[in-house]
């Protein structure tokens, strides 16, 4: 075990001191300082320092075959649970859900579930795996190696949230999915689309004054991989092409303008349809899909003209828009904000699109639920460690419009229809959000009925007693 003797008390100017005397450090800093946004670089740090630091759940493995018993069952699309069975897991998927209590096989690692409720794990399909927990005045001036160090941690408690997958919608995640896939760090399974394409003072674009107009050297976000900024189709194709190259399993679009960018109109169009045009056809190329911020009726309206398969947020979107939607099959992936306390506190511009935010979310719901849109859940918390914590506050908002059986199948296996549509760039194939035969073994074993009381979720350090992802178990709190 090493210990750190800096004395430093600024945690920007000595982010790596806990590491300070390790005999690797030159040639890693070397390896970070060459690109911190290469696939290999949390990989890299891992296996450079031999897990030191890592939490002892980190390193949870694949062990022998389990069987889990008396338990009641939520399967992820039933509004209803079941019981008089067990289920067995091997590897990483579940092997096979049966009537009964069969005497399991030799070997076999037995679970008693003690007559709690078993779900399968929840689904976030708009998180920021690097910017959830970062406040966005150190992504913008900090060291980005710090980022990547505070989104490890993030990893992990996002898991014991009981968000067993997640899709990142903007960001440099290629290297955490990858550490986490090889199971150096615990989190999230992460579906990428990596760095978010915007335009020219579109969302996203966060250059610095001094830095417009554009030359020939990238803004510290386009370096870090965070943003695109894109003007032409050729532009939107060629950065689409690049995230594609990376392995992204789907791309995030900027079609109108949004909260947290000061500069940024939530009522302009930031990318014109012949843009749209051509990123969606570079992804449909690819057998995938695009995803297009966008909030008001103009700007939705204007990607589905363009060919996009899923619409992010769409507050402020009006009963014209909810019909085009419907029926077109349009999905849309939006977040219950309701109040202050589901952002970080803002100011001026950017308080008041907020407001404008908040005061739409209520029509949005109603309107998707009036014309039965194919709604997913997500909710896009950014930069707060504190705010990160209500990931099962904001499912639990959700109250407002649907019942916690429909709140359930929508983060579970309604998010999972939508995750699949990334075809053959899906990354983790298999089914997700079920508890069946050969779906992937993500578990939670919740102390209490969640289809009576979804506000359980808010507190899963109590109430979420087992978390199982890939098979392996990474919490287990039973009662001994």
């Amino acid at each position: 075990m090493l210990t750190c003797t800096s004395a430093d008390p600024d945690p920007f100017a000595s982010q790596t001191s806990c590491i300070c005397h390790h005999p690797a450090l030159p040639s890693l800093m070397r390896r970070m300082s060459a690109d911190l946004s290469r696939r290999g670089f949390i990989a890299s740090i891992a296996a450079s320092l031999g897990g030191l630091a890592m939490p002892s759940q980190a390193h949870a493995q694949p062990a022998r075959p389990i069987s889990l018993t008396n338990f009641r069952l939520f399967d992820g699309r039933s509004g209803s649970l079941r019981e008089g069975l067990s289920i067995l897991v091997k590897d990483s998927r579940i092997d096979s859900v049966a009537e009964g209590n069969p005497a399991p096989p030799d070997g076999v690692q037995v679970i008693d579930c003690g007559g709690r409720v078993l779900i399968p794990g929840l689904i976030d399909m708009h998180w920021h795996s690097l910017f959830a927990a970062v406040p966005l005045q150190v992504l913008l001036t900090g060291d980005f190696g710090y980022v990547y160090v505070a989104a490890v941690a993030e990893a992990e408690r996002t898991l014991m949230r009981g968000f067993t997958t997640v899709r990142d919608l903007g960001g440099p995640a290629f290297a955490l999915q990858q550490a986490i896939d090889q199971r150096i760090v615990p989190g999230p399974r992460i579906y990428p689309s990596g760095t978010m394409i915007t335009s020219s003072g579109g969302h996203g674009d966060l250059r610095w004054l001094h830095e417009v107009p554009r030359g020939s050297v990238l803004s510290q976000s386009e370096q870090t991989g965070s943003s695109a900024i894109v003007d032409g189709p050729d532009q939107v194709t060629l950065r689409v092409r690049e995230q594609l190259l990376r392995g992204a399993s789907q791309i995030k679009l900027v079609g109108s303008g949004g909260v947290s960018s000061p500069r940024s109109p939530l009522d302009a169009l930031t990318l014109t349809e012949p843009e749209l045009r051509a990123g969606i056809q570079a992804a449909q190329d690819w057998n995938t899909y695009v995803a297009v911020h966008a909030y008001t009726p103009r700007a939705i309206q204007r990607a589905i003209t363009a060919g996009a398969t899923c619409i992010e947020h769409g507050h402020l979107m009006d009963e014209e828009t909810a019909k085009m939607m419907a029926e077109k099959d349009i999905w849309l992936s939006t977040q219950p904000f309701l109040d202050a306390n589901d952002t970080v506190p803002l100011t001026g511009e950017s308080r008041a699109k907020m407001l404008q935010v908040f005061a739409g979310t209520d029509k949005a719901y109603t309107l998707a639920k009036q014309y039965k849109i194919k709604t997913a859940f997500g909710s896009d918390l950014l930069f707060s460690g504190t705010l990160t914590a209500r990931q099962g506050t904001m499912l639990s908002h959700l109250v407002r419009w649907y019942t916690p059986a429909e709140i359930l199948i929508m983060a579970t296996s309604t998010n999972a229809d939508l995750l699949a549509l990334s075809g053959p760039r899906n990354p983790y194939p298999g089914k997700l959000g079920v508890v069946e035969d050969g779906a992937l073994a993500d578990l939670l074993l919740i102390d209490g009925n969640p289809l009576e009381d979804v506000g359980l979720l808010t507190d899963p350090g109590k109430n979420i007693v087992l978390i199982m992802k890939d098979g392996s178990i990474y919490k287990d709190t039973r009662p001994a």
